[in-house]
């Protein structure tokens, strides 16, 4: 493999774990501000939404982005978000 190629595979590595870092925070915001509003849940659909928040909020400040944004989709489509 050239130099180059390598360069460019790992640019592309770093810019789309940043992405992924960046997605997280935006993905909280948007469980949280549903969760103020009262959704109507099942006391255990919010209990996972609860859950797939918290976890994704760990794995985020892990370093762990592309689990943390699986893990708060899980949650967004709960909520219908």
């Amino acid at each position: 493999m050239n130099a180059s190629k390598l360069v460019t595979g790992l640019c592309v590595a770093v810019l789309s774990t940043s992405a992924f870092a960046f997605h997280c925070p935006a993905d909280m915001k948007k469980i949280d501000e549903a969760l103020a509003a009262n959704p109507q849940l099942t006391q255990q659909a919010l209990a996972q939404v609860k859950q797939y928040r918290i976890d994704g909020e760990v794995y985020h400040k892990a370093g762990q982005h592309q689990e943390a944004v699986d893990t708060l989709a899980k949650a967004m489509k709960i909520l219908g978000i």
